[in-house]
């Protein structure tokens, strides 16, 4: 596994920072970043004014031509739930990875996918003064995202997997 540290950051509209997370580099290409997200690590959350310990080790994909990231939970070497942002197209400069968080969100837990936050995506419209071209724009890639899932299509074709095997067993 690489050592590069990579510093990853969530922004709202108008690039206010959001949260950050430190992580390490699993894979980088030209179209996106795999991070690994260690057991244990800090997240500030600039929002919530408050620093969370993230209690397992998560797979994290940041693709910089879409508009979603991707966080696999892995617990005893599985997957244990998805969590998917609709954002714009991350950015990487350097050490750091960024994206713009549209506030909905997929997520995968206990065998089912399910939107939530459409209620923070409308409030923050207002109060972020989103243009309806966003509006609309966001609303089109959560479809295209829930397809690409249903369709098991990049990463959602087993490529997450493939890192598990790198994670140090667990005790």
């Amino acid at each position: 596994m690489n050592d590069q540290q990579i510093r990853v950051q969530s922004l709202k509209y108008g690039n206010q920072l959001h949260y950050e997370w430190d992580t390490t580099l699993l894979e980088k290409t030209d179209a996106y970043i795999f991070v690994l997200g260690h057991r244990g690590r800090k997240l500030k959350h600039y929002t919530k004014g408050q620093v969370f310990t993230v209690e397992h080790w998560t797979i994290e994909f940041f693709p910089f031509d879409a508009w979603f990231t991707v966080s696999a939970d892995i617990v005893d070497g599985k997957i244990t739930q998805y969590y998917c942002n609709i954002s714009q197209p991350a950015q990487f400069d350097e050490n750091k990875v960024t994206f713009v968080d549209m506030d909905i969100d997929l997520v995968y837990r206990n065998g089912r996918w399910n939107v939530v936050d459409e209620d923070e995506f409308s409030e923050n419209a207002i109060k972020y003064s989103y243009p309806p071209d966003l509006v609309r724009n966001v609303i089109h890639e959560q479809q295209s995202l829930e397809q690409r899932i249903e369709q098991g299509r990049f990463p959602f074709d087993g490529t997450i997997d493939r890192f598990i095997k790198m994670l140090p067993l667990e005790g």
